[in-house]
């Protein structure tokens, strides 16, 4: 009878799955970040409740958005069952591209960084994704003139609203949706609740700029053709630039809205 490990359970088999969950979550963070670019734009939210509507019916999306909260769920146990294991027998963390790198902060405290971002998504998940699921977000129409292009929103009661609906009458696009974009704006003008994003983004940060290039040595892609592109991916897209651009949406609206 073999004596080895199921792949799996294996160490290497658990740095597997860290991998490939970790990138599956990078890949979904940067489809997160150009749908929430949205908040941005100067149009009373039209553009982005079209964009929240979209991602929780269209089929496709749900199924992937399903793959997501798995993928998740399991880079957090699979997380946790590592560190522990880590900790029992010596302080081995991801696979390095050299052996200087165990000795960086993020490295050592990937746990920490970890665990911040949970406490974030669980808020995130409360305060938008549960409470737009539910109908705890208020109701807009917007109203746009097919001849000039210009949009009317207006606040409908819970009485006017049944279903996302787009009707043209007389000329005039009508779109009723729920406002998940004034959800937003009521959720960040709490202080308490934009500093936490600014310190999830941070974690974020520290917590990519280690993980990314880490799950690509563990999947063995260590050419020295690549790995200059890994690194700045990692630190440059994934560990400054998608950070700093989420941080600054409950800046936008605390500070500008």
């Amino acid at each position: 009878m073999s004596n080895s490990k199921p792949v799996l359970t294996s160490s290497l088999g658990r740095k597997l799955i860290m991998s490939l969950t970790g990138i599956f979550l990078c890949m979904f963070l940067i489809v997160h970040l150009i749908g929430n670019l949205q908040l941005f734009s100067n149009d009373d939210g039209y553009a982005f409740n079209k964009y929240a509507y979209f991602m929780t019916h269209f089929t496709p999306i749900k199924i992937v958005s399903y793959l997501l909260y798995a993928s998740i769920i399991l880079h957090a146990i699979y997380a946790l069952i590592l560190t522990r294991k880590n900790k029992a027998a010596r302080p081995i963390g991801y696979a390095q591209f050299n052996g200087a790198a165990n000795s960086k902060w993020n490295s050592r405290n990937m746990g920490i960084l970890g665990t911040i971002i949970l406490v974030f998504l669980a808020t995130h998940l409360q305060n938008f994704w549960w409470k737009y699921h539910n109908d705890q977000v208020p109701y807009v129409e917007y109203r746009t003139d097919l001849a000039t292009g210009e949009t009317t929103p207006r606040e409908l009661q819970a009485s006017e609203f049944h279903d996302y609906q787009v009707t043209v009458e007389n000329n005039v696009e009508i779109v009723k949706a729920r406002d998940l974009y004034k959800q937003v704006d009521f959720a960040f003008q709490n202080i308490g609740l934009v500093i936490l994003y600014i310190i999830a983004m941070v974690a974020l940060s520290f917590h990519l700029i280690h993980g990314f290039k880490s799950a690509f040595q563990t999947l063995g892609v260590s050419h020295k053709k690549y790995v200059p592109i890994i690194e700045f991916l990692g630190v440059w897209v994934f560990g400054i630039i998608i950070p700093i651009a989420f941080a600054m949406m409950p800046l936008y609206f605390y500070f500008v809205k």
